[in-house]
């Protein structure tokens, strides 16, 4: 992904959650917002995407206010207009209607100065997926390092 740079990833969405689609979406905001995100200080820890009148939202995303910043900063948990064609979004809202599936950011990035948000269409996992999601990645590590033990 050249051109990208990774601001921050929501490494507990794909430990929470089966990813099924994802999509990339622009974000809506204002000077100050930008900076932070560029210095790193945004949290998605609970945050999620949701749709109202055929608009896409990010709710709970906390991004603290810039450090140089005067009256004019911004609030820190407010809602963000989350920017897809409408085509996209007509299809999220069908898929979002089935049960169980829900809208979650994944990661935040820069790419060609712009802000991007990959959102995922995710399914909640329950506790013994979980547990077989852990026991699957330690199979695949120690597998990893027999291999290289071998090698060498």
């Amino acid at each position: 992904m050249e051109g990208e740079k990774v601001i921050v990833t929501n490494r507990k969405a794909y430990h929470e959650y089966f990813i099924s689609d994802k999509y990339e979406a622009g974000i809506v905001l204002s000077g100050t917002e930008v900076k932070s995100v560029r210095e790193g200080r945004i949290n998605f820890t609970d945050s999620f995407a949701t749709i109202k009148n055929e608009e896409l939202w990010l709710l709970n995303c906390h991004i603290s206010p810039y450090s140089h910043g005067n009256r004019e900063n911004h609030e820190p948990t407010r809602s963000r207009k989350l920017l897809l064609h409408k085509r996209e979004i007509r299809r999220l809202i069908g898929k979002v209607a089935e049960r169980g599936f829900t809208l979650v950011p994944l990661r935040l990035y820069l790419k060609r100065g712009l802000v991007k948000v990959e959102i995922g269409l995710a399914k909640g996992k329950k506790q013994y997926d979980k547990r077989e999601t852990e026991h699957r990645k330690t199979m695949d590590r120690e597998a990893r390092a027999a291999m290289k033990r071998a090698r060498s």
